[in-house]
């Protein structure tokens, strides 16, 4: 599979992670929606549109990596990714500002998924909360972030070839 091909399936996979997070975010916040699905009305899926933001992160920037001629897999996978992302940053090939959204990300994804629980009173950047409806600002945030992460990364790659 050439390099084109496989960047193209990732920066796909990103969209549909960031599709279904605002699909899931709509979900969560219109009743319209839960009445159409036969939904509780105080059902949130706030956990997952935080969860789908990561993974448009993750694909959006595998999708930069390979372009440079770097590829991550497992395992690991997803570590590598962020460190070798990162080290793009530092050589100022791409913002910084693009590293702090997906470290973010990375944390608010590791909380929800109960990784590193022994670390959470001590990191102090993202608060898990228990109620679904109470992590509507976190997943929001998310949601945003990878929004910006993916224009900007569709941008770049565009811009680099």
């Amino acid at each position: 599979m050439d390099s084109d091909r496989k960047e193209i399936l990732y920066l796909n996979r990103a969209k549909n992670e960031l599709d279904l997070a605002n699909a899931v975010f709509k979900i969560s916040t219109e009743t319209k929606f839960k009445l159409d699905l036969e939904l509780k009305e105080d059902s949130t899926y706030f956990s997952n549109v935080i969860s789908n933001s990561y993974y448009c992160i993750f694909y959006s920037a595998k999708a930069f990596l390979y372009t440079k001629g770097i590829i991550t897999k497992v395992p690991d996978e997803h570590k590598k990714t962020l460190v070798e992302f990162e080290k793009l940053a530092d050589s100022g090939q791409i913002d910084r500002e693009l590293v702090k959204i997906y470290k973010d990300i990375v944390v608010k994804a590791e909380e929800l998924l109960g990784i590193f629980a022994k670390e959470k009173s001590k990191r102090g950047k993202f608060t898990y909360r228990m109620l679904p409806q109470a992590n509507l600002e976190p997943a929001k945030e998310s949601l945003e972030n990878a929004e910006k992460f993916y224009k900007n990364i569709n941008l770049l790659i565009k811009k680099n070839k």
